[in-house]
């Protein structure tokens, strides 16, 4: 696969209160908003909000399966939340190329997401992808 400054990829996940209970008990992260309708609303939301990382989760995937894709290794993440995510929202996690260092293996990716039409997180990835940022020569075969 060669990579290309400016190509994207997206994913679509729409969150249950059923995940968020799975979140927490994975992580033992006990914190009420994410679990307490209404604590949340006393605190000004419409209701639990989507942990953060669990956004991220859909960021991990795409850069390990999509874009870079697989034996993709995830260096370092930035994420700045601009606003909450709610159970039920079709929730769009995109990541697009903005910088290629094949000499060092290393791919920047900026990364979006989105609730319906808000924007509710933004941030750049650093991944080594070895093997995307090689020229393919199909008559030398692959090690393994």
């Amino acid at each position: 696969m060669s990579l290309q400054i400016g190509q994207r990829a997206s994913a679509t996940r729409v969150f249950t209160a059923a995940d968020l209970a799975e979140y927490r008990a994975l992580t033992g992260d006990p914190n009420p908003l994410h679990h307490e309708d209404l604590l949340a609303r006393r605190l000004g939301y419409r209701g639990a909000v989507i942990p953060g990382m669990l956004l991220g989760g859909m960021v991990s995937c795409l850069l390990g399966v999509e874009l870079p894709g697989r034996g993709t290794n995830w260096m370092k993440q930035s994420f700045q939340w601009k606003g909450p995510a709610y159970v039920g929202e079709s929730i769009v996690a995109t990541v697009e190329v903005v910088r290629l260092r094949p000499e060092k293996d290393l791919v920047n990716l900026k990364v979006s997401l989105f609730a319906g039409e808000r924007l509710v997180g933004e941030g750049e990835s650093l991944v080594m992808a070895r093997e995307m940022l090689k020229p393919t020569d199909s008559r030398v075969p692959l090690p393994g």
